[in-house]
């Protein structure tokens, strides 16, 4: 009995995975077309092209113009997931304190990037930051005149800080969302000052949030084009400004597909870095589960 009892659970089993894995074909056979091919061709052309060599990969440490530009991409993604977290983290706290109707109008601002255009939002940044725009005559009051932000690193920075917020409060919000409020005023009860109980306990419970919200903003900001390309200036591009002129100005497909190989595999290492950041993290300090109240028996 027991064996029957032990050959039908594994026959659920498998054929519960069995149907798990035919849910995620769809979505598997479209990552393979759109991404996995593209990226196979891209490979496959940059030590093909214009013979079989690495002459692509090793011209982007030869040339400095492409290493100044690829030292500007990533202090520009740091400091916007930087400015991210630091505005993203006390407004998901507040969304957490907040009661269901205000946390509802906190949301929907979070959401309203999402709701509109793109283009519409990065010239509307192009307004703000130009030649007597708003942000010009906030620099004069402060007493730095006639400084200009559009065409600059940091005004692209500033833009896509407020573009790249919404990926960084979302997944503070749902970390935020798990943590039992009931250890902070256990810890309160204790002694412990407000200051020491959140570094304590709060922070050690979110930071698997933290990680994912970083994780999240870095890699979009690594490789976004719309924000700098409008907003930025040729003189002080990024490396998606580099790719497009590689191929469209340049026809340069080879050095192109080097660069973005190269971009995408350092990418791939800060992320999986990160990972493991974050799962060192959660055995340090696993999410807490609210308790379930026990009901003594009539």
């Amino acid at each position: 009995m027991a064996s029957w009892s032990a050959r039908r659970f594994e026959r659920h089993t498998l054929t519960r995975h069995t149907a798990n894995w035919l849910l995620l074909m769809p979505a598997l056979a479209l990552l393979v077309v759109v991404l996995g091919i593209p990226l196979i061709e891209n490979f496959y052309r940059s030590i093909s092209e214009p013979n079989w060599t690495i002459t692509n990969y090793t011209a982007i440490f030869d040339n400095s113009v492409t290493l100044l530009i690829l030292w500007r991409t990533l202090e520009a993604a740091l400091i916007v997931t930087a400015i991210a977290l630091v505005l993203g983290y006390p407004y998901a706290y507040l969304m957490t304190r907040a009661g269901a109707r205000s946390r509802a109008v906190l949301l929907a601002v979070v959401l309203i990037p999402f709701w509109t255009s793109a283009l519409a939002r990065n010239f509307a940044w192009i307004i703000l930051l130009g030649n007597g725009g708003p942000v010009q005559e906030l620099l004069n009051f402060f007493g730095f005149p006639n400084t200009v932000l559009y065409g600059t690193t940091a005004g692209v920075m500033l833009a896509m800080s407020q573009v790249m917020l919404p990926f960084m409060v979302l997944p503070l919000y749902a970390a935020f969302g798990g943590i039992d409020r009931r250890l902070l005023l256990a810890a309160r009860g204790l002694g412990s000052s407000p200051a020491a109980a959140f570094w304590k306990i709060y922070w050690p419970l979110s930071r698997r949030g933290v990680i994912s919200g970083i994780i999240l903003v870095f890699t979009l900001t690594c490789g976004f084009y719309v924000t700098p390309a409008l907003v930025g200036s040729p003189q002080d591009s990024l490396v998606s400004q580099l790719l497009a002129q590689e191929t469209t100005e340049l026809l340069n497909f080879a050095a192109a597909g080097a660069l973005g190989t190269f971009v995408l595999v350092v990418t791939l290492a800060l992320v999986a870095w990160a990972n493991r950041v974050a799962g060192t993290a959660s055995i340090a300090a696993p999410a807490t589960r609210r308790p379930v109240a026990r009901r003594d028996p009539a």
